[in-house]
């Protein structure tokens, strides 16, 4: 036990000075490692070229930025959406919370498959003048701003693929995400009650219910955008030694910040994620981060268990997940939604190894609280009542919504959850009557009759 504390001295979190430090260095050194990655991979000039590239496209769902530009283009524009995300929550003055470091593990993500500087800025822009409008802290819409930014391939297709001139493309999609950021802060607070909390990607599903109204304006005016599918291959030997190595990372910190041992963690899985806890605030730094990389171990290793391809999209899912480690997800509650997702693709004979199957099952895991909440098979119910509902509901909104899979938790998590509140409420009745019965009746027969026939 001493050579213990000698070896991982405890560290006093309760300087909130420090620990914000460390929150902050461990962003932005994730993002120094997607650099590093990027310059591995290609040379400057090449990564010049793909950013270019990468900001003049298109960006629906799916267009995998290794396949477009190149690998490291794409991690360099994650990097630099990064500490452009850093930059945004530095201004505010707010602390580095679970929620927003789960934003900045997402965009990463999907800054591999969709999202870009030029997407994003116009939609933070809007949600800061809705912010201004009404007269309302700009910190207090700034998961809106953040997590609002899956909109951003709206503002890449109005501007790139409209038919409109370059400039003219350029200011009607800067408009576009203008209002979307408008819109944005009220809606996401008002469909929160749609899935009750049990869908941890709220603004997804309210992104999905702007883009389908986008999108039914344009084809009212015979404009059609059509889903895109393009992904990479070939990428996994260095990819895995590079997730790893980053989770083995997260890993050894949280160890180190949690004393040396996972005291507390089986308090931590415990949680049921419903509505998006704060684990920083609840557990501390350490056992977060001893969480998200056990989440990164698992999402990765079940990729390529199914010999699935590490791509922009599949890493951007994997980096998703590691992220909502923070927020709301552990191993206990999303392990059942794979397995869900996991059954219903076999059973439909779905290319497990695709990576529509593989964002369908990472992104799926959305749906963590249904598992945390109501059990191991109410999770691989809605795991796979979520693999059945999401191949249909990307038409709706035509790939605009990069989180189409918080479109879809939404809506599974609408109608799974009043099910088994059903199922649950007749359960705890039955078993309240069977712990009653016995109170009542705890007298034998014939004490019973002697009590009646006595003078009292």
């Amino acid at each position: 036990m001493l050579m213990e504390k000698l070896w991982f001295p405890p560290l006093q979190e309760e300087d909130p000075l420090i620990t914000e430090k460390i929150k902050y260095s461990i962003a932005f050194l994730f993002s120094l490692t997607l650099v590093g990655l990027a310059l591995h991979f290609n040379t400057l000039e090449e990564i010049w070229q793909g950013s270019l590239k990468i900001l003049i496209s298109p960006a629906n769902l799916v267009t995998d930025y290794f396949e477009l530009a190149n690998v490291g283009a794409a991690f360099i524009n994650a990097a630099l959406m990064i500490i452009k995300s850093l930059f945004i929550i530095r201004s505010t003055k707010v602390s580095l919370s679970g929620p927003l470091f789960a934003a900045i593990f997402t965009i990463a993500g999907f800054s591999l498959f969709g999202k870009n500087l030029f997407n994003s800025i116009p939609i933070i822009v809007g949600v800061l003048l809705y912010a201004k409008l009404t007269r309302i802290p700009f910190k207090n819409y700034l998961l809106s701003a953040l997590y609002g930014t899956a909109l951003g391939p709206l503002v890449s297709e109005v501007a790139f693929n409209s038919g409109f001139s370059f400039f003219t493309g350029i200011f009607l999609g800067c408009t576009a995400g203008v209002i979307v950021g408008l819109i944005l802060p009220p809606l996401s607070r008002h469909f929160a009650s749609f899935h009750k909390g049990f869908s941890l990607y709220n603004i997804g599903f309210t992104a999905g219910i702007i883009g389908m109204a986008f999108i039914a304006f344009f084809r009212a005016y015979g404009i059609e955008v059509d889903t895109v599918y393009l992904v990479s291959n070939g990428y996994n030997q260095p990819l895995s030694i590079y997730l790893y190595s980053l989770f083995i990372l997260l890993f050894s910190g949280g160890i180190y910040l949690n004393g040396g041992s996972f005291s507390g963690y089986s308090n931590f899985l415990n949680e049921d994620g419903r509505g998006g806890p704060d684990f920083m605030e609840r557990h501390g730094l350490g056992l977060t981060l001893i969480n998200m990389a056990l989440l990164g171990v698992l999402t990765t290793t079940f990729v390529l268990i199914v010999r699935g391809e590490l791509n922009g999209p599949v890493i951007g899912g994997i980096f998703t997940v590691v992220g909502f480690g923070a927020f709301g997800k552990h191993v206990k509650n999303v392990f059942p939604i794979l397995l869900g997702v996991l059954l219903v693709g076999w059973l439909t004979s779905t290319e497990l190894s695709s990576t529509s199957f593989l964002l369908t099952a990472l992104f799926g895991t959305t749906l963590a609280p249904v598992s945390g909440h109501y059990g191991v098979i109410a999770g691989i119910l809605a795991g796979s009542l979520h693999m059945v509902i999401v191949t249909n509901i990307s038409y709706l909104h035509a790939g605009m919504n990069l989180y189409n899979n918080g479109f879809s938790g939404g809506f599974t998590a609408a109608i799974i959850v009043p099910l088994l509140e059903v199922v649950f409420f007749h359960k705890n009745n039955r078993k309240n009557k069977e712990l009653i019965k016995p109170i009542i009746n705890t007298e034998p027969v014939e004490d019973l009759e002697k009590t009646k026939n006595s003078p009292e």
